[in-house]
Formats: structure tokens, sequence, C-alpha cells
């Protein structure tokens, strides 16, 4: 929802990866944003104004100075409009020209008159990338305060391989993103996050886990960042990318977890607890893989408990507890009685509950059904939801419960 309402001015250069600019303004679009579009003559080689003007159903502003409106020029007008300013793809020229200050074209011209943070997103061959000139050029925009996003490796128009791939959509997404949330509600916290379903080994071979797929913690990472937090997540193996802009602590098993969130307390202002933790493990794991004998007719194994990671947390001193702490309950049967349950017994400040027999709801599926429960017995039903759409409602609590602790 960030992106819901927002102004993106969307600078495209010369360069080969233009056509990849066309997806972003589609999706920035799609996600609720005002786009308008300027680029360069020599982009123009590579894509038609026409694509970007039909999925923005706004003009492409071409030259600095083109009248838009029949009132402002457009490079004026432009910047003074834009809440962030993305240049995608940006050559070597470009970011040449804006860190000199040369304004001889619609894009940098644009650049120099916007007080909008610049998100930039290099895209060159692999030599170009390389030279120390435009290493020095790029850093010298990130000290000045632009988010500059890849470029990736692979292959590259030359048919080399290497660094100066433009990054991907989702990339450029996330960046954006984040750059608008800087100034969020959690701006200048420190949030935890674990997801995914911890592994238990039985063997070389086989694991005890869960179905689990990671989607609600990593949908809460991304929200807390968008929220403007510094965000670490802590993850069980998924199959989900790593979230762009967030710490990535990967973990195996319950201890695992538990031992990277006790090292996280220190730093941590909310810890939001959404991995679904083994409660057992067996009791001794086999050294080789345990093999089926003929005759066998089954195996029967020991388990024992692992370590109750949130438990462990409730029974911190405060001065290492975090001020927020959210848990997670996946029940099949009894759920409010259950999440009340554990709630009062782990001294949460909030407890996100949620029936996970419900096909639509829960583990492996992208929405979730949740009730959000809280201390003082108050209780929150969401209707179904994209469990992105959860957790900005959760995230948006946890802003809430750390705003009013900070007040006493």
């Amino acid at each position: 929802m960030i992106l819901e309402g927002k102004n993106v001015v969307l600078g495209v250069t010369g360069g080969i990866a233009c056509y990849k600019a066309v997806d972003l303004c589609s999706k920035l679009v799609q996600a609720g944003a005002t786009v308008d579009v300027m680029m360069t003559e020599a982009a123009t080689r590579f894509v038609t104004p026409l694509p970007f003007q039909t999925i923005t159903k706004r003009p492409v502003a071409l030259d600095m100075f083109q009248l838009l409106g029949e009132v402002d020029m457009a490079h004026i007008s432009l910047s003074a409009r834009a809440d962030v300013m993305v240049i995608a793809p940006a050559t070597a020229n470009t970011i040449a020209k804006i860190v000199y200050g040369l304004a001889d074209n619609q894009v940098t011209s644009t650049v120099l008159a916007s007080t909008a943070p610049l998100v930039v997103a290099p895209a060159m061959d692999a030599d170009m990338w390389a030279s120390p000139i435009t290493q020095g050029n790029v850093e010298t925009l990130r000290r000045r305060g632009a988010t500059i996003v890849g470029p990736g490796s692979g292959r590259l128009a030359s048919g080399r391989i290497g660094a100066g791939r433009l990054a991907s959509t989702e990339e450029l997404m996330a960046a954006i993103r984040q750059t608008l949330g800087r100034r969020g509600a959690l701006a200048g916290r420190r949030v935890t996050v674990t997801a995914g379903g911890t592994q238990e080994p039985l063997d070389p071979v086989r694991r005890l886990t869960n179905r689990s797929s990671g989607r609600m913690g990593y949908a809460l990472a991304e929200a807390a960042r968008d929220a403007g937090a510094c965000v670490r997540l802590i993850h069980a193996p998924t199959a989900l990318p790593p979230v762009y802009g967030v710490e990535m602590t990967p973990v195996t098993t319950a201890q695992d977890m538990l031992e990277a969130v006790l090292a996280a307390l220190p730093e941590t202002d909310a810890l939001l607890m959404a991995a679904a933790v083994a409660d057992y493990r067996p009791a001794q794991a086999a050294e080789q893989k345990i093999k089926k004998g003929a005759g066998d007719e089954g195996l029967t194994l020991a388990l024992e408990r692992t370590a109750d990671v949130l438990a462990t947390v409730a029974q911190e001193p405060d001065g290492r507890r975090p001020a927020a702490v959210v848990g997670f309950a996946a029940e099949t049967e009894d759920l409010l009685a259950n999440a009340q349950a554990k709630l009062r017994a782990k001294r949460l400040d909030l407890m996100v509950a949620n029936d996970v027999s419900a096909p639509d709801s829960g583990f492996e599926v992208e929405t979730n059904r949740v009730v959000l429960l809280t201390p003082d017995g108050a209780e929150e039903a969401l209707p179904l939801l994209s469990k992105s759409a959860v957790a900005e409602r959760i995230v948006a609590r946890v802003a809430a419960i750390l705003e009013e602790k900070a007040r006493g």
C-alpha cells in the first residue's frame, strides 16, 4: 500500500535495458502509483514513448523545454510533484552527468531541480561498470543519499558474462518502497522477524519439519522495512528469494533459531515471531542413513522437547526483552482459547492467531485470515487478506505499541 497515491517520476536513459523499464512502469501503476515518465533522446532509440504513455495514461516528457499542462516547464513540473525519482536504466553517461550537475536533457535537468529521494539503477557493459571513474561516480551518489540498486551479473548485451545487468523489477520495486518508507512509522526502530519451519535432523538424509512456507514472516519483514525499520530476518530453510534491504540470518533447527534470536535481542525494539518452530526433535539423530530391513514392520522414534523460543524471551529481564513482542498461534482447534493462553503465558504484546486447517488460510497459500489479540482481552478479526496486507496491519499495530511505550 505504500505506493498507493504516490507520485513516481521514472527517468529512462539510453541502454539496451530500456525495455525492462516498461515492465517497471507497469508494476508501479498496478501498485497504485501515479507515474510520470521522462526519456533521454538516446532512450527513444531503444523504446518509443508509446508503451509508457499507454500504461500511465500520461504524456512522456522528452524535451526539457516541453510544456506540461500548457503552463509549467516539464523538468520543473515533474521535479516539484515527485515523491521519489527513479532512473532505470541509468547509463554511465547519465550517472556522470548527475554527479557533476549537468542539465543538458530532460532527465538530468529534472534530477538537478528535484529534492525528492533518488533511486538509481545502473545498467551498462561490465568494463564500463568496473571503471574506476564509474565506481567513483556511483559512490558519490551513494554518499549524497541516493539509493543504488544493482547492477546484477549475468549475460550482457555484448555476449559477455559479468556485472552490469539492470536489477530485476522485483528488486527495483522493493528499493522504491524502502526509499518511500524511510520516514515511516518505524523509522529508527530495529525489528527482528522470524520465519519458516525449522528442521530437526533424523539422520543425514531425513529431517522432521512442518508445512510452513515462510511467506508470512517474509511479508512482515517487507512491511517493517517499508515502514522505515532496520530489519533482521531470521529464517529457517525456505524456497523464497531474499528480502531486499533486509539482513538475512539463515538457521536450520529450533536451537539455531533460539541462539539467533537471543543474539539479536540487544539490538531489537520489536520481535515478531512468525516462524513455525518445531516443538519436538529426535532424541538421537542417527549418524548414518536409517535403512529399512527385510521384514521390518515399522520404526519407532523417540522424541524430545526443543527449546521454546518465545518462552525463553518472556523470561528475559525487561532490559533485554524487546519493547514489543508479537507471537503467532497456528491452531487446528480451539483457536482463541489456545491463542489467549499463549498470549498470557509468554507475556506477549500482541498475538496473531490463525486456523491453519482452513484451505485458504495459513500454510502454503498466499492469503491469511487472522485474529489479533491483546493483553487487555481485545480481539480484532481480520477478513481474508493477502499475507502482505495482514503484515501491514500487524506492523501498524507494532508501531502503535512502540509509540505508546515510548510515551510511558
